[in-house]
């Protein structure tokens, strides 16, 4: 099983986890300093929330598939590359409370996707050097986004 992933940067997470709760039926799988996600059944979607600064509009800030496995990521960074998209793994990284292995590409309007397995949960939402997870409030987005 895949679904799609759509994180948002919100301004009011709590707000946002209220409306998100009652549009989709469900509360939150994961609920973390900063941080939330809904692992929603119908339409199978992850609608990932990161907090954002006070008073912005919600944006978007990156898109993703999650998937079941590592090998699913490989396969995914293989099929991407042979099709002339430019890749960027991250392997074992922890980013949103997790530890993923993930590919990144970007769409013609500069839109970061991720291809992504949840490996473990982790403790923090801290992105790890280099990586391009989890800015926090008031730090620039990379290019990659994160979750």
């Amino acid at each position: 099983m895949s679904r799609i992933q759509l994180a948002l940067r919100v301004p009011d997470l709590a707000a946002s986890v209220a409306f998100y709760t009652r549009l989709f039926g469900t509360e939150p799988a994961k609920l973390r300093d900063g941080y939330a996600n809904f692992a929603v059944a119908e339409p199978p979607l992850k609608l990932v929330l990161i907090e954002g600064d006070s008073g912005e509009d919600t944006r978007m800030d990156h898109l993703g598939v999650e998937v079941e496995s590592t090998d699913a990521v490989e396969a995914a960074t293989t099929r991407l590359s042979e099709a002339g998209l430019v890749t960027v793994e991250e392997n074992d990284t922890t980013c949103c409370y997790a530890l993923q292995d993930k590919v990144w590409v970007h769409g013609p309007g500069r839109e970061p996707w991720e291809v992504y397995v949840v490996k473990a949960g982790a403790d923090t939402l801290a992105k790890q050097p280099n990586s391009t997870c989890c800015a926090g409030p008031g730090e620039p987005v990379a290019a990659g986004g994160c979750c």
